[in-house]
């Protein structure tokens, strides 16, 4: 399917997506809209988001929401820290388009395992390693849990939409280098990099991992 919609007016047109948000096909509504600004915090504190809970849902139950396999990466860093993540490509999550990447929740033990196991690897540009795993591990890591999700959206957004659908962030945090500013909104576990020169990046986590997301930002400035 490669009908385009027009991001900005979808989401300017809260109550008709909130009525009859369409799917990919554009045929049918979806039952359970998957839209970003749609996240349910527990009474056990657990994040639900993308039809998916922060922390319990696993890769297995991302493939099955998204009907996508997703393509895994591990990569380690220069001072030797081991990610894995999942990265679901042009995803159409209740007509909206965007990229998704799930960072999976495993011990760094076993993430150096798996990369000495792995049939390639290839050094990024900065500095990182990334390595092609072999199947089995691939296999193995379909019930990891999903510890943190990124959604990269097709369209740019506009301060004017965040505040309409997300509401008044708890704080913003400005990046001195980029010049991206960080709504941070701590019940929901979310921050939403507000890009002035680009595309935005929202970050999902349970609102206890929050503070550890959001630590590298803490000598940054608070904009006016």
């Amino acid at each position: 399917m490669d009908r385009k919609i027009g991001f900005g007016l979808l989401l300017i047109t809260l109550v008709a997506l909130a009525v009859a948000i369409l799917s990919p096909g554009g045929r049918t509504v979806d039952p359970n809209p998957k839209l970003p600004w749609l996240i349910e915090v527990d009474a056990r504190g657990d994040s639900h988001v993308f039809g998916l809970t922060l922390g319990e849902s696993t890769l297995a139950d991302a493939r099955e929401v998204f009907q996508e396999q997703g393509k895994l990466n591990l990569f380690v860093s220069p001072q030797g820290e081991y990610a894995i993540e999942a990265y679901f490509q042009r995803l159409y999550l209740s007509g909206l388009r965007a990229d998704l990447v799930l960072a999976l929740d495993v011990e760094q033990q076993t993430a150096a395992e798996i990369f000495d196991r792995g049939l390639r690897i290839s050094k990024l540009g900065s500095g990182a390693k990334k390595v092609d795993m072999t199947r089995p591990d691939q296999n193995m890591l379909a019930e990891a849990r999903i510890s943190l999700i990124t959604y990269l959206p097709a369209s740019d957004l506009d301060e004017e939409i965040l505040s309409r659908h997300f509401g008044e962030p708890q704080q913003k945090i400005g990046e001195r280098k980029s010049g991206v500013i960080h709504w941070l909104y701590a019940e929901k576990g979310l921050d939403i990099g507000v890009n002035p020169e680009g595309k935005e990046v929202f970050q999902y986590v349970r609102p206890s991992a929050f503070e550890e997301l959001v630590k590298p930002l803490g000598d940054q400035k608070t904009p006016e």
